[in-house]
């Protein structure tokens, strides 16, 4: 497979006006790795010709497994730590204080494999365990992501023994998890109810989603550019409920937009709240 300058060039650009990803210089490596399969099974000798093809559109389905190459990451279970502490120990009190009879709409903007939303249903249990009866009516996980394929596996709960391992203890894991045949394992059906997957393009318009008590937008803004990432920040904000809470990744900080979002430090870590 053959990527020059310019070829990489006009791809970048497509990836950015299409997804909002922007790949950063000297990203052919990646780029060549990710579309190998892809380029092999469409018999396509360079990227100039992946581009056209695309462009086309005589190839069902190529622009979707394009997307997904580019943007499937595997992630961690309870990333971080600490978001999925403060959402126990202050979010989830705050709000079924604020809201005792109705029911709470957490989204998790990027899903990727499915751990952080599955990782909020598991703290969700959590919290009902040690507090019975708080949330009567109730908790809603919307996780979207781009990446069709992607969501379709994360509807199924299924994780190998390496993805198992990452962030995951073991008391969760005979908690939350039943054995699978293979050395797999799903989460059980308790949290996966409570979990609601759809395909999203973060560029596209959030109306359809609701209204969120809650957001985590966690490792995903460092791909866009700033003005987009302003854009997005903007559009999330008319999707939160007064008061309610953004969660940004731990490298990620909310430049800006002072009337829309408020500093709350939780010690550790640092949440957001809608104005």
């Amino acid at each position: 497979m053959s990527v020059t300058n310019l070829d990489f060039e006009l791809f970048r650009d497509y990836l950015e006006k299409h997804s909002g990803i922007m790949l950063g210089d000297n990203k052919q490596y990646l780029v060549t790795s990710r579309l190998r399969k892809i380029m092999e099974s469409e018999r396509l000798q360079s990227l100039a010709e992946l581009l056209r093809a695309m462009q086309s559109g005589p190839r069902s389905g190529l622009y979707q497994q394009v997307i997904d190459a580019m943007t499937t990451n595997e992630t961690l279970w309870f990333r971080d730590g600490y978001p999925f502490e403060v959402m126990k120990n202050k979010v989830l009190p705050e709000l079924t204080q604020k809201y005792p009879n109705q029911r709470l709409r957490i989204w998790s903007a990027a899903s990727s494999s499915g751990q952080e939303p599955f990782s909020l249903s598991m703290v969700v249990d959590e919290y009902e365990r040690s507090n019975p009866g708080q949330l009567r009516a109730g908790v809603q996980i919307v996780a979207t992501d781009l990446s069709v394929s992607m969501l379709e596996a994360c509807k199924r709960g299924e994780y190998d023994a390496l993805s198992m391992g990452r962030g995951l203890s073991l008391e969760r894991q005979q908690r939350y998890f039943e054995k699978l045949d293979g050395a797999r394992w799903r989460i059980k059906q308790p949290v996966r109810q409570r979990v609601e997957f759809r395909q999203l393009n973060l560029l596209d318009s959030y109306a359809l989603l609701g209204k969120f008590d809650v957001v985590f937008c966690r490792n995903v803004l460092i791909y866009f550019s700033a003005e987009v990432k302003k854009d997005i920040l903007r559009r999330i904000h008319a999707t939160l409920k007064p008061g309610g809470y953004l969660f940004l990744g731990a490298s990620e900080a909310l430049n800006g937009l002072p009337e829309l979002y408020s500093m709350v430090q939780c010690s550790p870590g640092i949440i957001y709240q809608a104005r």
